[in-house]
This record gives C-alpha cells, structure tokens and sequence, in this order.
C-alpha cells in the first residue's frame, strides 16, 4: 500500500512539474532571445515572470499566447534560438536590421501560424531550412542583405511576398527564379537602356540626398521616423518599423461603417467619433474618424498614435489594428470591445441587464492600474495619458481592462516637463495642477485614475449637480471624502451591488483612491505603487501618514473658516445681522 501512494504521489509530482514548465515555455523562448541576442536594452524581459506579455515589443492575444516579436533596428547581435520553434502562435517575427549571426534555425519550421518573417539585414550565414516551406499560412518573407547561400526551397516562391536579394543563393537574371517577388522587385522583366539606368540611379541619388538634408534638418532630434502617409489599398505597411499595422482603403472602412452612419456611433472625444464596424471578413471594428488633422494636435496625435503603437503593447492597453488615410481624412481602426467601457457598465445598465459585480470592479482597478504603469514606467519615451476616466478604460469579452486614447495624449521626454498650451480631459476628472498651469506628468494620470476608482465604487458620475438637490457636494471627490470622515462607507458604495461586497475591500481601495488624489502631486503615489497597494502591499503606512496631513490641514481650514466666518462679529460681539429681502 506505501508503495502505491509513493507511486501516485510521483505522478501527481512529475505531471505538476510538467504543467509548470508548459505555462513557463515562452517565456523561456524569448528569454533565450535575450540572452543569445546579447540584448541587453531588453531589461524589462523577466526571466522571472511565467507570462511575457508585458514584456515590451511582445504582444499577446487574449489567452496570453504571443503573437507578435518585433525587435528591428535594436543593433542586438548573437544567434537566433532554436527555442523560438515554441512560439506556436507566434504570427509576426521581426529581427530585421541588427547583427545576428549564425543560421537559421529548422526548428522556425514549427511555427504553423507563422505570417511575417523579416530577418533582413543581418549577417545570417549557412542555408534557408528547408522547414520553412511547411509554413502553410506564411504570406511575407524578408531573408535579403544576408550571408545566405545555396539552394531556395521551391516551395517558398510561392510566398506572397518574398526577398532574397543580397545573398549567395540560386535565384537572379541567369536563373529560372527571381530573387524578390514583383511587389517586391521595382524592375521590370526587360532590360532597361544604360542611359535610362543612369538617370533612375542619379535621380534616386538627388532624392536621397535631399531626403537627408531635410530629415538632419527637422527630425534629428526624434527618435522615430515621420512617415508622409497615402491613401493606398489594404495591405501590411511595410514602412512602420515597429509593428504589422494593416493600412486600410477609404473604402473598405466606408463600407464597414456603412457610410459613417450615426447608428454606429459609439462615442465621441476630443478628437473625433468612434464609429462602430464590421470589415468584409466579419470582423467587428471600431473606427476612430479624427476631425481636427488639420491642427497640430490632430495630424500630430494620428502620427504620434500610428508610429508609437509597438513601444506601448499591453494586456491592458488598447491595440491599434491599423489606419487609414487620403488627402482629407484620418482614421484609427481598432479592436471593437463589445462590452464597450467602464462607464457605460456603471451608468447605462438596462432593466434585467447583469451589473458589474465587485470581484470585476477589483480586477478592472488592478488591469487598469497595471496598464497606466506601463506607460509611464516602460515606455521611452513615457506615455502621458492625461485623460484617464471610468468612459476612457474598455471592456474586452472577459470583462479585463483596456485602457483606450493613451495614444493621442502627448509623449514626453523624460528629460523634460510637460507644458502643454492646452488642456485635455474631462472636468472632475483633471488634476488641479494641471487645470491651473497647463503642467502634466505622469501623477496628473494618477489623479484621474483615483476619480475612476471612486466612480467603480459608487457607481456615479465625478460631477453630478444633481446632488444639490440633497445638498451633497457637486465633485463627487469631495462626496466620499465628507462621507468618509462620517465613517458612511456604506453610503458610498454603488446600491447596485445590493451589499454584495466586502466591506474591508470597499475601505482599501477608498484609501488608494484618496491617496491618488491629493492636492500636491508630490504626495500621489506612482502608478507601480498604486499597484502594489492593490495587491496587499504598504498601503496601511501610507494611509496613516495621510490620516495625519489631512487632519491638520482640515484643522487650519475650519479656524480659518471661523475666523473669516460672516455670521458673527467677535470683536464687538454684536447679533448677526440680519439682512433684509433680496438685493
């Protein structure tokens, strides 16, 4: 008998270990990425985190299952792992323009959803592995400006988009294959004129070095490229480093908006309506129509969204799927939320519709939380939101938080401050700071994302003057905390929940939210701090810290109340006056 318990409990042993190491095998892919690459930009790729979807360049679908490495440009050298043959959703790998060395490894062969490979402009040596031909779904291959030699496998020339070019292989003008596909290939099938050459080489030669003089003259100080956008049909931009963001036709997005139709309107900000649609392969889209791109901040915000997209990619951040542009217009395309926001969930609830219970609220504050941390504390440049509310935080099938608009807000340097010339968000929502002076940083996201947090816990609006009715304050801010120093909690919680709640989780994250909003924004918590005291972590010494500063502070408002009070004379002593009828 002690030897068939020994048994079993080594097969539960043995099958827990193997459970472990399957939901730890893409981490260690890309983390042997890291290591062989010799990348060492790539700080935040955590050897200890199981999951490396926030890992920054990774992008995951919704069941945490990679998708996407886009790492061009970043002068990482070493080999490519034979381990990344376990990312087997892994859609788009793109190494191009580094250093890497070595072969190609077979075991890329793997990858059956596999859609863009780009190892172009490295120092690959060695043979293409004749496993790649067995990637059935594989539609753009960028091997040129190698090392490469020997036989192409047949079956790649069948590729959609393919390039070779650069290489020792048997592909060019004296063999029977060409080295690029013809959408990749400029040159036509007969030969052109010697002088027609030379003209097309020194009129390409004249644009470059003109293109130069204007890019050292006007964007040597940015990081990213400014790209002239055009209309053109649907396809895979090449041209945007940093990611496979599909450029829509005007078409193709009239059609799945039916004409912009105001049926489908889903909402309206600052910078144009967001049209609900469905594209020809029924998949549900939400189209942003920006309205201001002939301002600065319009062109600016679609540029800065459109280019910036791989820097900030997140569970809890909003993905952009592609653009569209012509000559008058500018749209943002983006994955449609069917439980569209935070807001609507709160405030728009139909009869006999379920409620957002509070095990849901507690997890959108967390995602949302961890969202904001990336932006500030993992992008470079850091992403200031400057806008955060309940209406701007989505809702994805599961009920996660995706934090949406982040792109529009304005990048900064972390070298400088953020004076802006115009303020953007919503009234009860900004931080005092920033409505006085025009002054954001990364607290003044973290005083909107407090507001929020109180909205999930009541359920209203952050200004409602419907509670003068009730002579309650009209900032729903000063509401809780009035209620709070009574000791109401449960006057503050939504009524929805039908006390479905734990009142001691109601309390924490009344007291993180409160932290959040102080008036200096010197006191607020970073964002990585409001995460750790969702999760359990120091929030009782800074809550008592809080106690202490907000107890003296209310003290000197009542005496000074007091003392400029108009209802009593204290140094003659007199009556209050009363004053006779309206004047």
């Amino acid at each position: 008998m002690s030897l068939k318990m020994e048994l079993v409990l080594t097969v539960l042993i043995l099958a827990c270990l193997q459970s472990f190491v399957l939901s730890d095998y893409q981490g260690d892919a890309l983390y042997a990425l890291k290591v062989s690459l010799k990348a060492d930009q790539l700080a935040d790729w955590n050897p200890n985190q199981v999951n490396p979807c926030t890992w920054s360049n990774v992008q995951c679908d919704t069941n945490s299952n990679v998708q996407h490495v886009v790492l061009p440009g970043n002068h990482i050298t070493g080999e490519i792992p034979t381990e990344f043959g376990n990312l087997t959703s892994l859609e788009n790998l793109d190494l191009a323009n580094n250093s890497l060395t070595g072969e190609i490894p077979s075991t890329l062969g793997n990858l059956k959803v596999l859609q863009f490979l780009t190892l172009s402009q490295n120092l690959l040596t060695g043979t293409i592995p004749e496993s790649l031909s067995s990637l059935p779904k594989l539609i753009s291959l960028q091997l040129n400006s190698n090392g490469l030699s020997g036989q192409i496998p047949n079956q790649l020339y069948q590729v959609q988009k393919y390039n070779f070019t650069g290489n020792k292989l048997n592909c060019g003008i004296n063999l029977s294959q060409p080295c690029a596909s013809k959408n990749e290939d400029s040159g036509g099938s007969s030969k052109p004129k010697i002088g027609v050459i030379l003209g097309i080489v020194g009129g390409c030669a004249v644009i470059l070095l003109l293109g130069g003089f204007l890019f050292l003259c006007k964007g040597r100080h940015k990081g990213y490229r400014r790209e002239v956008f055009v209309d053109v049909a649907g396809e895979v931009d090449r041209r945007i480093a940093f990611g496979q963001l599909k450029r829509f036709s005007w078409r193709e997005l009239q059609l799945a908006t039916d004409n912009f139709s105001e049926k489908n309107v889903l909402g309206q900000g600052g910078f144009g309506k967001v049209y609900k649609g469905v594209l020809s392969d029924n998949t549900k889209v939400a189209v942003k129509r920006l309205t201001d791109y002939e301002s600065p901040g319009g062109d600016a915000a679609f540029q800065r969204e459109v280019e910036m997209i791989s820097v900030a990619v997140h569970r809890n951040l909003l993905r952009l799927i592609g653009f569209c542009t012509t000559t008058t217009e500018r749209l943002l395309v983006y994955p449609f939320m069917q439980n569209l926001s935070v807001a609507s969930c709160l405030r728009e609830v139909k009869p006999g519709e379920p409620i957002l219970d509070w095990p849901t609220r507690k997890r959108i504050a967390l995602g949302t939380a961890r969202g904001l941390e990336y932006l500030h504390e993992h992008c470079n440049p850091k992403i200031i939101h400057r806008d955060v509310k309940a209406a701007n935080v989505l809702l994805d099938e599961g009920f996660e938080a995706v934090v949406g608009d982040f792109g529009l807000a304005q990048l900064v340097d972390v070298r400088k401050t953020n004076v802006t010339t115009q303020v953007r968000g919503t009234m009860g929502h900004i931080a005092p700071e920033y409505l006085s002076t025009g002054k954001s940083s990364e607290r003044t996201d973290v005083f909107g994302y407090g507001i929020m947090l109180l909205e999930l816990v009541t359920g209203q609006r952050a200004i409602d003057f419907s509670r003068l009715e009730e002579e309650d304050d009209v900032l729903l801010l000063d509401h809780v905390k009035k209620l709070e120093r009574e000791k109401r909690l449960d006057a503050i919680v939504d009524p929805n929940l039908t006390k479905n709640y734990g009142i001691q989780e109601v309390e924490m994250m009344i007291q993180v939210a409160l932290l959040c909003t102080q008036s200096s924004p010197e006191d607020r918590p970073a964002m990585s701090d409001v995460v750790r005291m969702l999760e359990g972590e120091g929030l009782a010494e800074r809550w008592e810290e809080w106690q202490h500063v907000e107890v003296t502070r209310r003290q000197e408002y009542e005496r000074l109340q007091r003392r400029f009070d108009w209802g009593e004379d204290s140094v003659y002593n007199q009556d209050a006056i009363e004053l006779s009828g309206g004047r």
